[in-house]
């Protein structure tokens, strides 16, 4: 059995959501360092907008409104988190 690369997009896919959901759950269920509770959100948020557009890439039928919209609204989400992902770094970690 062979995965084409379609197939193994949407399964890595897939799994970039459900990590992303348990990310962004983890913020609400058991974070309590507000910096970490922001951070975990963004890579969240990051993981599952990113899993979207890949699935909206790698799909098969025409693209309908809401696929029209992920395409516009995913990466100004995916931007804004990488943003606030950026300012809350370590000071350390800039080199």
């Amino acid at each position: 059995m062979s995965f084409q690369p379609a197939q193994l997009a949407l399964f890595a896919s897939w799994i970039a959501t459900g990590l992303g959901m348990a990310m962004w759950l983890w913020t609400w269920v058991r974070e309590k360092d507000p910096i970490k509770r922001l951070r975990f959100s963004d890579c969240g948020v990051v993981l599952i907008f990113a899993s979207i557009l890949t699935r909206i890439v790698v799909q098969e039928r025409a693209m309908s409104v809401f696929d029209w919209a992920m395409v516009f609204v995913g990466p100004l989400f995916i931007t804004a988190a990488l943003w606030r992902l950026a300012r809350t770094a370590c000071p350390g970690d800039r080199g």
